[in-house]
């Protein structure tokens, strides 16, 4: 069926999410890969995610890792240059939705701290129909309870919602679920999923 609303992804759907490049800049790749695989960074942020406190949880790492804790707590006082640049062509795709009477939505793992610092830098984030913010629900993807939790809310049936995500794990989560989906590789593949589904013109 034609889908009645499109759910972005924000991070490395519509931002650049690439901390490991924030560090190669600061501190070199070398030392950077040494932090990583000592440190579980994402680990670390797939907390905030899920609603806890943005400072709390980054600074009580950096006192778990002393070695590391200056570069841990650029995580948190940096957070901005980790979050960037937009990207230009999928924002553009998301108002051509929008001109075109498409509602549109956002389904994201983000932080509440994070989110309300991205809100200052990015104000296109206000333009989403909906936006469904994994750490003020409490739950991330994959988990099949963020998902429902976006079906019971907007009121439209699963195979009505044509979702993008860059992680093939948060696609096959909402494709078991009957939503349709594109795992997103770049912006020019999502604008030709859109133009498939109908819901934007070949130009």
């Amino acid at each position: 069926m034609t889908p009645q609303a499109v759910i972005f992804d924000i991070g490395n759907v519509l931002i650049e999410w690439q901390p490991e490049r924030y560090y190669d800049r600061i501190i070199g790749p070398d030392r950077r890969r040494a932090m990583f695989a000592e440190v579980d960074l994402h680990g670390m942020n797939d907390l905030v995610d899920r609603g806890g406190d943005f400072r709390d949880v980054i600074y009580a790492e950096a006192e778990r890792n002393p070695e590391w804790s200056a570069e841990i707590r650029m995580w948190h006082d940096n957070w901005l240059d980790l979050a960037t640049p937009v990207i230009e062509r999928s924002l553009a795709t998301l108002r051509a939705l929008r001109s075109q009477g498409v509602p549109v939505f956002a389904l994201t793992n983000f932080g509440i701290g994070t989110f309300e610092l991205a809100l200052e830098r990015y104000a296109f984030l206000e333009e989403f129909d909906r936006r469904y913010i994994s750490g003020h629900l409490g739950v991330a993807k994959p988990d099949p309870e963020i998902y429902q939790l976006v079906e019971d809310d907007c009121g439209l049936p699963p195979e009505a919602l044509l979702f993008t995500d860059d992680r093939a794990d948060n696609i096959d989560a909402a494709a078991s679920r009957g939503w349709q989906t594109h795992l997103f590789d770049g912006p020019q593949g999502w604008e030709q999923r859109l133009v498939d589904a109908k819901l934007l013109p070949k130009s």
